[in-house]
């Protein structure tokens, strides 16, 4: 079924808009919640409460594309549920993915006011504008879907010291954009 169908069935507020979105996007969502949760409840859990969220918040919102929106309300629903669960233990995986991105985000503070996060996000956002698309495509994989950096290289038919290589020159030039933009 076409995104616009399944929003136009959430505008309905018909049930089959939930059915739908799972059929469509259940896999990507689970995929994305487990990059970040351990334990398979957890993660169906976390897919629940993000089709919840989807049926709370359409409306008023229009999601286009609807994937980037099920797979934000999921990536937010799964953090939330990590750092509940996990105040004092490690989850090496996603631990790791925020430790190497932390590099070229953190200067020695920690960013605590929303407001120059926001600022900070929008000028990631610009500088992933303006890099390559496969540079992009490998940061994003591996920093905001969490993937492993074997699965990445896998994807692209590339060495996983490949796609180490690439990720730690791209971290480097945002590390650098940012202190051009007095961010850090």
């Amino acid at each position: 079924m076409e995104d616009q169908m399944i929003v136009d069935l959430f505008l309905k507020r018909s049930e089959q808009a939930i059915v739908e979105l799972s059929r469509k996007y259940g896999a990507l969502c689970r995929s994305l919640a487990g990059k970040i949760l351990q334990d398979g409840r957890d993660v169906e859990e976390c897919v629940n409460d993000a089709y919840l969220a989807a049926w709370k918040n359409i409306p008023p919102d229009r999601p286009s594309p609807l994937s980037a929106y099920i797979c934000r309300i999921t990536r937010n629903q799964a953090l939330k549920r990590y750092h509940s669960l996990n105040a004092q233990k490690r989850n090496s995986q996603y631990d790791m993915c925020l430790e190497e991105a932390a590099e070229c985000l953190v200067s020695g503070t920690a960013v605590e006011d929303e407001l120059a996060a926001r600022e900070i996000s929008e000028h990631v956002n610009i500088f992933l504008g303006k890099i390559g698309r496969k540079d992009r495509v490998i940061f994003v994989q591996r920093y905001w879907f969490c993937m492993e950096i074997s699965e990445i290289a896998e994807g692209l038919g590339v060495s996983s010291n490949y796609i180490n290589v690439r990720l730690f020159r791209v971290r480097d030039r945002l590390r650098k954009y940012l202190k051009e933009e007095e961010l850090l």
